[in-house]
């Protein structure tokens, strides 16, 4: 079965996937859309002979690369340690709840996020050591993407760039930017592109914002929900998204009815990874949660980010996909807003510049 393939299957049969991936997790309660993968090295499923089991807690629209990669990383495990097995099992939901999860207690071994404070989040409480960043290459983010748009079929409201989402008549749907990492790096995409349009004009970059989000029709509590609701749902007029979330959907259960617009100037969102030590510690699998972590960075899982849509961190691998992930003119947003701690007191808190400017914001 194909990558955007499965991705339909998942995306078709999502409300049952959730209750079985609960059922399947009991241990994961309180943690939205978790899912259990078991893998050996054939890919086969099985239940017997596991001596280490990595929980890796993720984001939302993250969950179709780390079910296809985590076969890819216990045949290279297992080929380095044949005496060992190994079960990974996936947690996945709002990127910043997930973090409050493990953060409140459950057991993850690695925390693969896309926003950088819910990692530094984990390090304030004690469960992240404080060099995270440079334990792996690239400050511990192995791949990358953008905030694009997913309009219906021949674009019939003609959006092409940020300014045309302000339009009357023109109705958004995005993920909630205060509790996902998908809602915030849309937020920020706007306003970065408000202060990039109107020379670091911040009151006309606020205005500008105002009123896009005036025409939000919905806030949806995570990536893949809001997905869901533009394109199986039919509500809306333009999905405010990442790239790699906005291709899948382009070229599988939404094919032949939406396309893609890629604004001139965007945001360059960064998901960044760490293992939770002090629960590898606890239980002896720091090593391994290591490896798994490790092995992203290699050729074949850059390679299948690729095929997803994420854009690699390794050049080389990149270059090679230029086809399907086109050159875009984007900015961090620790450059133009400031740490995380800043971007999440000035523009998330509650009454924060977020509640200031969207009518109807979501609690």
């Amino acid at each position: 079965m194909t990558d955007v393939a499965r991705y339909q299957q998942k995306s078709k049969t999502l409300s049952a996937l959730s209750i079985a991936g609960v059922a399947l997790t009991l241990g994961l309660a309180g943690c939205s859309n978790s899912e259990t993968t078991e893998a050996t090295a054939d890919g086969s499923a099985t239940t017997e002979g596991q001596n280490i089991e990595l929980l890796n807690v993720s984001y939302d629209v993250a969950r179709d690369f780390y079910k296809d990669y985590n076969p890819l990383f216990v045949e290279h495990y297992k080929a380095e340690n044949p005496d060992s097995n190994i079960l990974i099992k996936q947690s996945h939901g709002g990127s910043s709840k997930q973090a409050l999860s493990v953060a409140n207690g459950l057991q993850a071994d690695v925390a693969t996020m896309n926003q950088g404070s819910d990692i530094e989040l984990l390090e304030k409480k004690g469960l992240v050591e404080s060099d995270w960043e440079s334990k792996f290459p690239d400050n511990a983010v192995p791949f990358t993407s953008t905030i694009v748009f997913l309009v219906r079929k021949d674009n019939p409201k003609n959006i092409k760039d940020w300014e045309d989402l302000t339009k009357d008549g023109v109705e958004i749907v995005m993920a909630n930017p205060k509790v996902t990492g998908n809602g915030r790096y849309a937020f920020l995409g706007a306003y970065g592109y408000g202060l990039h349009a109107f020379n670091k004009d911040e009151t006309k970059a606020k205005g500008y914002v105002k009123d896009m989000l005036k025409n939000v029709k919905v806030y949806e509590n995570g990536g893949r929900a809001a997905t869901t609701t533009f394109v199986q749902r039919g509500i809306g007029d333009v999905l405010v998204t990442f790239e790699n979330e906005a291709n899948l959907a382009a070229t599988d259960f939404g094919a032949g009815q939406v396309d893609i617009v890629y604004p001139k100037y965007s945001i360059k969102s960064e998901s960044p990874v760490a293992v939770v030590k002090t629960v590898t510690d606890k239980k002896g699998t720091t090593d391994a949660a290591k490896a798994y972590l490790d092995y992203l960075w290699s050729e074949p899982a850059q390679q299948l980010a690729a095929n997803l849509y994420l854009r690699p961190s390794v050049k080389s691998v990149l270059d090679k996909n230029g086809d399907k992930l086109p050159p875009v003119e984007t900015f961090r947003p620790n450059d133009a807003f400031g740490t995380w701690d800043e971007i999440m007191s000035t523009y998330f808190s509650d009454g924060g510049v977020f509640d200031q400017l969207a009518i109807n914001a979501p609690q």
